[in-house]
């Protein structure tokens, strides 16, 4: 399993996989622009055709790692996590493209 997953999701395991490959084909092909607003937020720029895709992905990650906090307002994602989960933040970072 990927290091950034963390201990906290209840996500079962035999899921995660593919949780991960959802988030790296979001992060790598839907995003146009990411702002790192401090170390626990991010916010990203999806593209319009894949919001909808976000959408549902960030409301099913919601229900397994409550620690994040998504914001979707038309285009713009906002990803925040408390300080003891930066390091899942950064993960995800890493895999914007």
């Amino acid at each position: 399993m990927t290091s950034w997953v963390p201990d906290a999701c209840t996500l079962p395991t035999e899921e995660r996989p593919l949780r991960v490959a959802e988030f790296d084909t979001l992060l790598s092909t839907g995003v146009t622009e990411m702002v790192r607003v401090d170390a626990g937020h991010v916010r990203l720029t999806l593209r319009p055709e894949r919001v909808a895709e976000a959408a549902d992905l960030v409301a099913r990650e919601s229900a397994c790692c409550s620690f994040f906090a998504f914001t979707l307002a038309g285009t713009v994602l906002d990803v925040r996590v408390p300080e003891a989960h930066v390091g899942v933040l950064d993960g995800l970072v890493a895999r914007v493209s």
